[in-house]
């Protein structure tokens, strides 16, 4: 199984993005490029859009030459080919998860700003919590519900991993933290476990306390994804019953992004936030 640093959708996407850009500075049509690369004008397309999961060495060597890369460029192409065709760690999980999963696209993202209303952050949970969640869901299987819950606390790998660990900008609304899921006593190990988490250098925690009132995502949760490649795309992520969608239009992401600096700036400050988790673990300690 690779390490949780590699996606290979990310990679896909990134391969079809080059080759088009290359493509473009050739000056050549898509049909144009197919056919001295000898591929159709539909495969082509699809490598250009991701939607092909393996593209053979030898089509991307073709794209090259007729592209003019230098054989640096073109062993990177390949590169890319290869780890696109691989299989992601979470696809041990692909009947939790499903295709496309946001596990998937976190693998590989530097950056992560999350906003959630009604729950903790699937990558700041407990295992205890994260079955209270799964358990109140429509699936009562336990054993699908093990798995759910092992899927979580994988995700949570990119936090903890020694090279290039992920940066996480958590913003929990106070809501989430004074939903008893689970019982007082899951409820104070996650909380204490926030307080724990929130002291690590590429972890912020921030809570948006009920005093701020409206605000431009009032019940609205969402996440989005930054990634250190330039040609990877930021992404929006918003969760729904049963799947999640991705935005990822330019436009409707830097409204998300804005959107979450407004949030950032309306909630109390990571010392503050620390403190309120506290104080919150200690009422329920001592109800």
């Amino acid at each position: 199984m690779r390490s949780p640093t590699y996606s290979p959708t990310v990679r896909r996407r990134r391969l079809g993005m080059q080759l088009r850009r290359m493509r473009e500075a050739a000056g050549l049509t898509g049909s144009e490029a197919g056919e001295r690369a000898g591929i159709s004008r539909a495969a082509l397309g699809k490598i250009e859009t991701a939607e092909t999961r393996r593209v053979p060495a030898r089509q991307v060597a073709a794209l090259a030459e007729v592209y003019g890369a230098t054989p640096a460029e073109t062993d990177a192409l390949r590169e890319l080919a290869a780890d696109a065709g691989e299989r992601g760690w979470w696809w041990k999980y692909r009947d939790v998860f499903g295709h496309d999963s946001l596990p998937d696209f976190e693998a590989e993202a530097s950056q992560i700003h999350t906003y959630e209303t009604a729950t903790i952050p699937g990558l700041l949970q407990i295992p205890e919590y994260a079955d209270a969640i799964f358990r109140g869901g429509p699936l009562t299987d336990l054993e699908h519900i093990q798995r759910q819950v092992e899927a979580r606390m994988a995700r949570r790998e990119i936090l903890h991993r020694h090279e290039r660990p992920t940066h996480l900008w958590a913003i929990i609304d106070e809501a989430a933290l004074r939903r008893p899921i689970g019982g007082p006593q899951v409820m104070r190990a996650q909380l204490e476990y926030l307080e724990r988490i929130g002291q690590y250098p590429n972890i912020d925690i921030q809570v948006l306390p009920f005093s701020v009132g409206a605000h431009p995502a009032l019940g609205i949760p969402y996440t989005v994804l930054e990634f250190p490649e330039p040609l990877d795309p930021t992404i929006v992520y918003t969760d729904a019953i049963g799947s999640g969608l991705f935005e990822e239009d330019p436009a409707e992401v830097a409204r998300y992004s804005t959107t979450f600096r407004h949030l950032q700036a309306s909630a109390s400050n990571t010392v503050e936030s620390a403190q309120i988790i506290a104080g919150i673990r200690e009422e329920s300690t001592a109800a």
